[in-house]
Formats: structure tokens, C-alpha cells, sequence
């Protein structure tokens, strides 16, 4: 019996040396934060945004025809948007070194003339409806209107005749984003383009 003990105590021993049996395999654990709860410790990990998007059924093909129609013309115009943001952003952080209102305006010209050299012919391409959006994906990045963003870089009387071309042609630089009513198709469609779903 004692013989017996001996092989099971040795053969215990030997099982808890081997070290592919031990519970944690420390080459493949993470270190992660933790909370305490009560008696509970519990990991914290942080996980990257998800956007879940709906399958759009329409039950109309001309519904079908609009938004395929609307994914396009935002694809267009997004890009010079973001443009707009980026070149916006610039010009505000450079503004803000200039000392004089004779060098800001200078300056304003200046990078007026380059963009207009490099994109007048693209975004004269646009279509009306093509433009509508531009004017509300500029709100949407920028957080300021069209009519506002010409008001402070050029003046109200240039601000007042863009509004009055645009209105012309059936737009409106005051038009504000609204994502969650107004625009919220549109704001589905960016938001995928932005994930790379669309």
C-alpha cells in the first residue's frame, strides 16, 4: 500500500512539472487593466469603435435609383470637402501668426489663387445637386457654413454675392448639416465611406 502511495505522490509530482499542463501559458497572456468590484476583479480593455449599418431594402426601384444616385454624388463631392477642412485648418493656424490685417489678407489671396488653380476646373464639373451637397459636407466638416466661411475670410459683401449666385442656381451657402433628420441618409453614406463599406 505505502508502495502504491509512493507511485501516485511521484506521479503527481512529475504531472505538475511538466509545464504545457499548467494553467496559464505565459507566452500568449496580455496584461491588461483591471477594476475591483466588490469581491470581483474584472479586466478592462478598450475596443475600437463599430458602426453596424442597415441593409437598405427599398421597395420602389426609383427609390433604389435616388439612393445609388445620392451614394455617387457624394462620392464626388466628399473628397473636395475634406480638402476644404484640411486647407481650412491651414489657413486658420497660419492666419494666426500673421500680425497685420494687410499680411493676413495678403495671405488669404494668395492661397485663394493656388486653390483656384488647382480645382477650378474639377469642382466647376460638379452638378447643381452635386454642389448642394458640397456646401453641407463643408458644415459637416468644418463646423461653419459656407456663407460664414467667406464672411470671415473675404468679407460680408463677398459672402452676400456668393449666397446670391448660389441662389441663382437653386443653393443656399447658409445650409446647415443635420445629421440626425435632415440629412441622415447622407450622414449613413459618409459614415460608410469612411469605414470603407461603401
Amino acid at each position: 500500500m505505502k508502495a502504491y502511495l509512493l507511485h501516485i505522490f511521484i506521479a503527481a509530482t512529475l504531472l505538475c512539472l511538466i509545464p504545457e499542463l499548467s494553467a496559464q501559458d505565459p507566452q500568449n497572456s496580455v496584461v491588461t487593466r483591471t477594476v475591483v468590484e466588490g469581491s470581483d476583479t474584472l479586466p478592462i480593455f478598450e475596443l475600437p469603435e463599430v458602426s453596424v449599418y442597415e441593409r437598405k431594402d427599398f421597395d420602389y426601384l426609383y427609390l433604389k435609383r435616388r439612393y445609388r444616385r445620392m451614394i455617387r454624388n457624394i462620392k464626388k463631392a466628399y473628397p473636395y470637402a475634406r480638402i476644404v477642412s484640411m486647407e481650412l485648418k491651414e489657413l486658420d493656424d497660419h492666419l494666426a501668426t500673421l500680425d497685420n490685417e494687410k499680411e493676413q489678407k495678403a495671405y488669404i489671396n494668395q492661397a485663394e489663387k493656388e486653390i483656384m488653380d488647382q480645382f477650378e476646373k474639377e469642382v466647376k464639373k460638379l452638378t447643381v445637386t452635386q454642389g448642394i451637397i458640397l456646401v453641407k459636407l463643408i458644415d459637416r466638416e468644418t463646423g461653419r457654413t459656407s456663407y460664414q466661411v467667406i464672411k470671415e475670410l473675404k468679407g460680408g459683401f463677398t459672402a452676400f454675392f456668393w449666397q446670391g449666385i448660389a441662389r441663382i442656381f437653386g443653393n443656399n451657402l447658409k445650409t446647415e448639416y443635420d445629421p440626425d433628420n435632415q440629412d441622415k441618409i447622407m450622414e449613413d453614406i459618409v459614415l460608410g465611406i469612411e469605414a470603407g463599406f461603401i
